[in-house]
C-alpha cells in the first residue's frame, strides 16, 4: 500500500511561503534525525534555491536516532554548498540557543540594525518546529501537539533587535515518491493516521528494525525469555510475540493486533525501544539506486 497525505491546507501554505521566501536571508529546515531524507521535503529545496538561499539543516529529535549514523548524516549534508547541518534535541534545554549563531555564519552580510537577519523556519509536521520555536523565543509562542499539521499559520517573530524568525506551518508535498518513505514518515507520526494503516506501519518498522537493531528489540521484549531467535523472526514473528508477551487480546478474546500496533509504533516514536535511525546516507543511496539494504541504516 503506498501512502500519500496532503492536506488541502497545504497548498495555500506552500503559495504563502514562496511569497515569504522572497522576503528572507536563510531558511530553517529542521528533519527528524531518525530519517532526515524521507523527512527531507523536496517542495522546500526548490524554493530554496530558486531564491538562492542558504539554508541550516536542524537534524531534531537526535536523542531518538543511533548516533553513528547521525553523525553521517552531518557529513554527507555538511558536504553541501551553501549548507550547515546540526543534530540537536529541541527538548534539551540550551540545544536552540546554538541556532542563531549558525545562521549568522551562513549570511554574514546580515544581522545590523540597518540589515536584520530575516529567517524562515520549515519542515514537515511533527518535526518539531514548534517546539523549536518555543525554546527560540523562550516563551510559549507556537502550539505543540502529539498530531501532525498543529500549526495552520505563519507567524513572525523579533529574536532580537537584529534577527527576526518566521514560523511556517508543516508542509509535505503532493506525492511522495518512493513506498518506503511513505512508510518512514508514517512510523515517525509524520503523516496523519487517517492516511494510514497501523498494522501496515508497524510491520514495516518491524521488518526493519529487526534487520537493522535485533539486539535493541531483543532487550526490549524479553525475546529470548520466550526462547525466540530474533534472527530468525520477521516483522509478522515480532509483532505476535509483543501480543502474547504482553497479552493484547481482545474482548472477544482474540488477540488485538491493532493494539500491539500502536504500542509498538509509541515504543519507537518515544524512544523506548533504543536509538534507532531508519536510514542513512548509504541506505538512502541503495534503495533509490533499487539495491537491496538489509545491512542498512547501521553499516553505512
Amino acid at each position: 500500500m503506498s501512502i500519500q497525505w496532503y492536506p488541502g491546507h497545504m497548498t495555500q501554505a506552500r503559495k504563502k511561503a514562496e511569497e515569504t521566501m522572497e522576503f528572507t536571508d536563510m531558511v530553517i529546515e529542521v528533519l527528524d534525525a531518525r530519517i532526515p531524507a524521507a523527512s527531507h521535503n523536496p517542495v522546500i529545496e526548490e524554493m530554496r534555491l530558486f531564491r538562492q538561499r542558504p539554508q541550516l539543516k536542524i537534524l531534531n529529535k537526535a536523542d531518538l536516532a543511533d548516533p553513528k549514523v547521525t553523525q553521517d548524516w552531518l557529513n554527507y549534508f555538511n558536504a553541501q554548498p551553501n549548507t550547515k547541518a546540526v543534530a540537536l534535541s529541541c527538548k534539551k534545554p540550551g540545544d536552540a540557543n546554538k541556532i542563531p549563531k549558525l545562521c549568522l555564519g551562513l549570511a554574514p552580510h546580515r544581522g545590523t540594525h540597518l540589515k536584520p537577519l530575516r529567517m524562515m523556519i520549515m519542515g514537515i509536521p511533527n518535526v518539531g518546529k514548534s517546539t523549536l520555536m518555543n525554546a527560540l523565543l523562550n516563551r510559549r509562542v507556537a502550539k505543540v501537539g502529539d498530531e501532525p499539521a498543529v500549526t495552520k499559520s505563519q507567524q513572525r517573530f523579533d529574536l532580537s533587535e537584529t534577527m527576526s524568525i518566521t514560523d511556517t506551518p508543516g508542509m509535505m508535498w503532493p506525492k511522495i515518491e518512493h513506498e518506503s518513505d511513505g512508510y518512514m514518515l508514517a512510523a515517525s507520526h509524520a503523516i496523519g493516521r487517517n492516511a494510514v494503516i497501523d498494522e501496515d506501519v508497524a510491520l514495516f518498522l518491524a521488518d526493519n528494525l529487526l534487520k537493522t537493531y535485533p539486539a535493541l528489540l531483543n532487550a526490549r521484549y524479553k525475546l529470548d525469555a520466550m526462547k525466540l531467535d530474533v534472527s530468525k523472526m520477521d516483522g509478522v514473528d515480532l509483532l505476535e510475540a509483543i501480543t502474547k508477551r504482553r497479552s493484547y487480546k481482545r474482548h472477544d478474546g482474540l488477540w488485538d493486533t491493532e493494539k500491539t500496533a500502536v504500542a509498538f509504533l509509541t515504543d519507537y516514536r518515544s524512544g523506548a525501544i533504543g536509538r534507532v535511525s531508519l536510514e542513512s546516507p548509504n541506505s538512502r543511496a541503495a534503495m533509490i539506486a533499487g539495491e537491496p539494504t538489509e545491512n542498512s541504516p547501521i553499516d553505512s
